[in-house]
C-alpha cells in the first residue's frame, strides 16, 4: 500500500501532495499534483490540470517549495 503524504498544500479543487524518503541518510522530498472532481457522488482525483487550474497550481506549488524548505531548515538544525 502507498505511504500517505505528509503534508498537503490545498486551493479550491487543486492539491499538492508532498511526499519524504531517506535515502543514505539524506531526507528527499517528492510532490505530486491532483485536482479534485465529482463523479456522480463520489470525489475522484485527476493529475490532468485544465487551463483555468493553472495559476492555481503555480499558487499550491509555490506554498509547497515553501513548506519544503521550511522543513529542510529545521532539519539542519
Amino acid at each position: 500500500m502507498a505511504r500517505p503524504p505528509i503534508h498537503e498544500v490545498r486551493h479550491g479543487l487543486i492539491i499538492a501532495k508532498i511526499y519524504r524518503k531517506k535515502l543514505k541518510n539524506i531526507l528527499r522530498y517528492s510532490v505530486t499534483i491532483v485536482r479534485l472532481f465529482r463523479n456522480g457522488d463520489v470525489w475522484k482525483e485527476s493529475s490532468r490540470l485544465g487551463s483555468a487550474d493553472l495559476l492555481v497550481a503555480v499558487w499550491v506549488l509555490n506554498k509547497a517549495d515553501s513548506w519544503i524548505a521550511s522543513q529542510m531548515e529545521a532539519a539542519e538544525q
